[in-house]
């Protein structure tokens, strides 16, 4: 064989060797055992019927009965969630929302300037449907799954207190706000 073949082969073998021992005793040094409890379990939450396709489903406790608890100061703090997307001003910008200044009892998809879904557009049935609290609520709690295609990309407000001070904050953003819902009135149908 020719001496450069042979040095060749040995040079090759001689670095495999080396590596696997490099391996080897990184390995013994640098071992962890595997934890008993994972640091982070990322848990996905397992979408609820009415996000699965299913219908909206409906505010448990009537929304006259949660407004009459509702503290709109507390809402306000709610509202910086909303606020990326919307502005509450009176005659404020729109932005990826519409204004919401005067939104209670406002007829649905009728902001001016604002271009609105078409499933909004459709839910809104020209114009004959307002933003009643009931509708809020509801649409709050989850948008996707109250109105079907629209392109408000908000999860929702799950928690019944938040949600309804939120409401009553955006009560108070108009130069006369809607009249309370009577409390001991029951929850109108959803549509």
């Amino acid at each position: 064989m020719n001496p450069y073949v042979n040095m060749a082969v040995g040079a090759l073998l001689a670095t495999v060797f080396v590596l696997m021992s490099v391996s080897i005793a990184s390995e013994g040094i640098f071992h962890s055992a595997a934890p008993e409890k994972e640091g982070f379990a990322i848990v996905a939450a397992e979408p609820t019927e009415a996000e699965a396709g299913g219908e909206a489903a409906p505010a448990a406790v009537p929304i006259g009965q949660l407004l009459a608890k509702a503290d709109a100061k507390a809402g306000e703090t709610v509202f910086k969630k909303c606020q990326a997307c919307h502005s509450g001003e009176k005659g404020g910008p729109n932005k990826v929302g519409p204004d919401l200044w005067g939104i209670v009892d406002r007829p649905i998809a009728s902001h001016e300037g604002f271009a609105y879904s078409a499933a909004m557009k459709d839910f809104s049935k020209g114009g004959s449907e307002h933003w009643t609290f009931d509708h809020l609520n509801h649409f709050l709690t989850a948008p996707k799954a109250y109105i079907k295609g629209t392109a408000m990309g908000f999860a929702g407000l799950k928690k019944d207190e938040e949600r309804a001070n939120l409401i009553a904050y955006l009560r108070s953003l108009a130069d006369t706000p809607a009249p309370l819902p009577d409390p001991n009135a029951p929850a109108p149908a959803t549509n």
